[in-house]
């Protein structure tokens, strides 16, 4: 049997059934939640670096680095 043999379902409403879209992916750019939650997690760990050098040293972050 070949696809021209085969046979169509026959309709029987004359009005059309809705579609549901189908499952978008994830966008790979731009605010998702994963690089949001990325973001915060490398914010955290920058302020606490900045933190621990500061009490370590006794000097701020722009002084340690020799830019104030």
């Amino acid at each position: 049997m070949t696809t021209s043999e085969v046979p169509q379902p026959e309709t029987t409403s004359s009005t059309p059934e809705p579609t549901v879209p189908p499952d978008l992916l994830e966008p790979k750019f731009g605010f998702n939640d994963y690089a949001e939650r990325l973001n915060g997690r490398a914010a955290m760990i920058g302020f606490s670096l900045a933190l621990l050098i500061e009490v370590l040293t006794g000097q701020g972050l722009l002084a340690w680095l020799g830019l104030q």
